[in-house]
């Protein structure tokens, strides 16, 4: 598959050999090069954007049911297709073969979910203080979306933005990273495979500083979608040049608090789970941990015992292993920053540490998954997004220390509670300053619930009904009626 996509842009429903400069894509577990993208050029932006405002002026009046239609033909095409895109995406960015395949079907019931709430796109008639006027209030889509996504989820965070825009009536330019381009062509080409008219998907790929700001500043884009660091996101907002739509998913730094009424086993349980799938790659990722005192030794042994029984693979190689490769050197660099940190400020390292040994390892970008204790907020571990596999556990010794520790940062994405005791749940999670509070699980974002942070982690929303109404316009029709002559 990525032999056919390499070189490849999708504008107004054909397959184009880029004009741009050509960037290698690599295999993160083994270093090799996988194919080479072509970096769209200003003309290639240009065509992508008219295409998609020339696809908008007919798939926004479509019936909401015959767009539902394209996306369970979406949504089909890519389950008939996962195991071909999944094996994409395990060679361009690291995660077991499994595990991709398992998003690809995330990205499938993305497709479906969006296909019901297309035609569920309600208006309301508003009282007014006459009997002689109605106002109506409609919902429009905005118009052509920008969707600049990451590499850490290459399939899912497509999904999101393309199913909310689609079902809206929305049309979408989506620019993926440059370290996992070939699962967005390839959910390009199955979008092509569900019949989805010309001009409503395009692909264009290159780096995000050229090609995705490029896209922030077109005259032609009335709405950025854009999920990544708090830093670019600002950098989003402050660019543009006309007033747009904005939705921004960003930074995590996400806490988990452990009380001493909590089920150990389940909160090391999700403790891993949360804090190394992915190998922490993941904006809602676990990335520091407070516990009880009386239960924080205890805690720390049996999460050290759990993170060390973690299978680490070439995901290709071992399509069930636990965590694969990190998808480049940067995240893994600022992991090993992070750990150099906290162990020059008094952390103890506790588990892992180190690139795992063998020949398998050596050319790839493997770290063991990593636990640090007796942290303290004077390291990084504790107050800044490690985005890799690392996590800091540092004992409390009353809820209100736990609150504050937990809310003492400029994230407000997610925050994890582990607790039996329902008066420390409800106090729990009225306080901390999170969109999202998981207790008692570690899966804080599911399809049918809006998804969103607070504070630098972004605005606007995802998933829900919430993430398609984030595509639409309100309007208010105000009708003044006379009574009918000759009645």
């Amino acid at each position: 598959m990525i032999h056919d996509l390499a070189e490849k842009l999708f504008i107004d429903g054909d397959w184009r050999r880029g004009e741009g400069e050509r960037i290698p894509v690599e295999n993160p577990a083994t270093g090799e090069v996988l194919g080479h993208i072509a970096a769209a050029t200003p003309a290639e932006i240009d065509a992508a954007v008219a295409a998609a405002r020339k696809a908008f002026r007919i798939w926004s009046r479509l019936a909401p049911a015959e767009r539902a239609k394209a996306l369970r033909r979406l949504g089909d095409a890519i389950t008939t297709e996962a195991d071909a895109m999944a094996r994409t995406m395990t060679q361009e960015q690291g995660k077991p073969l499994n595990e991709a395949r398992g998003e690809i079907l995330k990205l499938a019931e993305a497709c479906h979910f969006y296909a019901e709430e297309a035609v569920r796109i309600h208006g309301e008639i508003v009282p007014n203080t006459t009997t002689d006027i109605d106002s109506l209030v409609v919902r429009e889509p905005i118009g052509v979306v920008g969707a600049i996504t990451p590499w850490n989820y290459p399939a899912e965070l497509i999904g999101w933005k393309l199913c909310g825009a689609l079902a809206a009536g929305c049309t979408i330019v989506i620019k993926p990273a440059e370290l996992t381009p070939f699962t967005a062509l390839a959910i390009a080409r199955m979008a092509e495979k569900a019949k989805i008219p010309a001009g409503v998907v395009n692909v264009l790929t290159g780096p995000g500083a050229k090609v995705g700001q490029a896209l922030v500043e077109h005259p032609g884009v009335d709405k950025i979608a854009f999920t990544g660091s708090s830093a670019v996101g600002l950098r989003i907002q402050q660019s543009c040049p006309t007033i747009k739509r904005l939705s921004l998913e960003l930074g995590g730094n996400c806490p988990l608090i452990v009380t001493a009424s909590a089920d150990l086993d389940a909160a090391v349980k999700g403790a891993v789970r949360r804090s190394f799938r992915n190998m922490g790659q993941i904006c809602i990722a676990i990335n520091r941990i407070y516990v009880a005192r009386p239960i924080a030794a205890e805690f720390v042994k049996r999460l050290c015992e759990a993170a060390d029984k973690l299978v680490i693979a070439n995901g290709i190689d071992k399509p069930d292993a636990d965590v694969g490769a990190m998808a480049s050197a940067e995240p893994l660099a600022k992991t090993k920053e992070h750990l150099a940190d906290a162990l020059a400020k008094g952390a103890k390292l506790v588990a892992g540490g180190g690139a795992p040994r063998g020949e398998a390892f050596a050319r790839g970008h493997f770290f063991r998954p990593t636990v640090v204790s007796d942290c303290t907020h004077a390291m990084k571990v504790m107050t800044e997004e490690t985005f890799g596999p690392l996590v800091g556990v540092m004992a409390f010794d009353g809820l209100d220390e736990a609150i504050e520790l937990a809310n003492d940062t400029p994230y407000g994405l997610a925050s994890y509670v582990y607790a039996k005791d329902m008066d420390e749940i409800r106090y729990l999670s009225g306080r901390l300053d999170y969109g999202n509070v998981a207790v008692n699980n570690v899966d804080a974002g599911i399809m049918n619930a809006p998804y969103g942070g607070r504070k630098q982690s972004g605005v606007g929303y995802e998933h829900g009904r919430e993430g398609m109404l984030e595509y639409l316009n309100f309007k208010h029709v105000r009708i003044r009626y006379d009574e009918p002559k000759g009645r």
